[in-house]
Formats: C-alpha cells, structure tokens, sequence
C-alpha cells in the first residue's frame, strides 16, 4: 500500500478509535480499504486485531467482502503451513 511505515495511516482503533462514530469525513475503515483495494488484492492481510475488524467493517461497506478476504497474518501462516503438509509425499 501506499501509506507505510513512516507514512502509515492508522486506523486508531488500538486508542478506542473503533468504538466512536464519525461525525464528518469519511469512515476511516472504509478510507483505509479502499486504499488497500486500489492494489487490487485477493487478500488484505495485517497483525493488528483493531485493523482486522476495521478491514472487515470497510470490505462490507465497500461490498467487496466475496472478493477480497481480511486476515491476520497468523492465519496465514496456518494455511501455508496446511497447504505444505498436504503436498507432502509420503516416503
């Protein structure tokens, strides 16, 4: 994505961002996706809780949740690890 490490744009959830509404502008889960659908992902991964939430909020808003999947990088990490047991031959 655009916005990262020194420039990232944090969704502030962490700081209890994610249980205010927004009273002008636009949502910040639905800015932050459709930052991160612009790169035209299959995933949007991430290690934040409060930004998995807030990816998950903002792929329904933007009605891209059967295209697009939200995850946390221990997820996916768990279906690599799967994949690769399954290609095992056994010996």
């Amino acid at each position: 994505m655009d916005r990262t490490r020194e420039g990232s744009f944090c969704c502030g959830a962490g700081g209890g961002r994610l249980w205010m509404h927004e009273s002008r502008g636009e949502r910040i889960s639905s800015e932050r996706t459709r930052q991160a659908l612009a790169k035209e992902p299959s995933i949007i991964a991430t290690s934040c809780p409060y930004c998995l939430m807030m990816f998950e909020d903002g792929l329904k808003d933007e009605k891209a949740q059967s295209s697009v999947r939200a995850m946390d990088v221990s997820e996916l990490a768990m279906e690599a690890l799967a994949r690769k047991k399954k290609e095992r031959i056994p010996v």
